[in-house]
């Protein structure tokens, strides 16, 4: 079994992104919309700013009360969209019960949405009309890429259908021309389809969800799905982060994996910048 490396990958990238933006005459901002107070999505965010101060990219936070109403936040993120100095601009995901998401999403314009999450940019990626991917699935492209990993002419399962993991992967499969079948919480006895699978991409968010048993010899696992564990607290009461595959079980069945953390979860950051240089100005002379 090898290991996926995400984080030497990212490091690469990175690399190239800090070039990149060494040549631009105005240093780029993501603008990153955080609702609540959360602990996961904040150690998130600071791996965040950690990778946009080593390539030279501002970071500016705006962050709204759990309560806010969806109409508030639509017209104070509007607000921020419009401010000239943000090149980029993200919500951070999940937002609280009482927030219309997809409402809220839409208010990001396709010429500023580095997520590729607003309706108008989901649209123009589904159409090859955008000239950047959702991060996960440029993640997930990234990695087959790096270890000439085949999923054209293989059978590839997508284990839930998120805004985040599933729906971006299937669009950019769609595109690809390959095959690949979507399991959702509705899909009745889905280990018969993770059992046929030479690919499986998992976004659930479920704690060692995927067990060997599940998985043919030799299958491909990418873990997008992070969550804290349930188990006690590991040094200083900070949780610690797992994936949706159960680590010990498939190792030796599987032939790559991608650990969790230090998979998909470096990459979709490099790749979030890796988009905000993209969209920054001199690219629209």
């Amino acid at each position: 079994m090898i290991l996926l490396d995400g984080k030497k990958l990212a490091e690469k990238i990175l690399d190239e992104v800090k070039k990149d933006v060494a040549g631009l005459d105005e240093k780029p901002r993501l603008a990153i919309v955080l609702v609540g107070k959360n602990t996961a999505i904040e150690k998130f965010i600071e791996q965040k700013k950690k990778a946009a101060k080593s390539v030279g990219i501002d970071v500016c936070i705006y962050p709204f009360d759990q309560a806010i109403s969806t109409n508030e936040l639509r017209k104070r993120l509007s607000e921020i969209v419009h401010e000239k100095k943000n090149t980029g601009v993200i919500v951070q995901l999940p937002l609280p019960e009482q927030i219309h998401v997809q409402y809220i999403l839409n208010a990001i314009t396709p010429e500023k949405d580095v997520d590729v999450l607003s309706s108008r940019a989901i649209g123009n990626f589904s159409t090859g009309r955008s000239k950047i991917m959702p991060p996960v699935a440029g993640a997930i492209k990234a990695l087959f890429e790096e270890y000439g990993i085949d999923y054209k002419n293989k059978h590839v399962v997508i284990l839930g259908a998120g805004n985040l993991v599933g729906k971006p992967t299937a669009l950019w499969l769609l595109n690809e021309k390959a095959t690949f079948s979507v399991i959702r919480s509705s899909t009745r006895h889905p280990e018969e389809f993770l059992q046929q699978a030479d690919i499986i991409i998992s976004g659930i968010g479920k704690p060692g969800f995927i067990t060997g048993n599940m998985i043919k010899d030799g299958a491909v696992l990418i873990d997008a799905g992070t969550s804290e564990s349930e188990g006690p607290s590991t040094g200083l009461g900070v949780k610690k982060l797992v994936g949706d595959v159960d680590f010990e079980s498939v190792a030796a069945k599987c032939s790559f994996l991608t650990p969790v953390p230090g998979g998909v979860g470096p990459l979709t950051v490099a790749l979030l910048f890796k988009n905000l240089v993209a969209i920054s100005p001199h690219e629209y002379p």
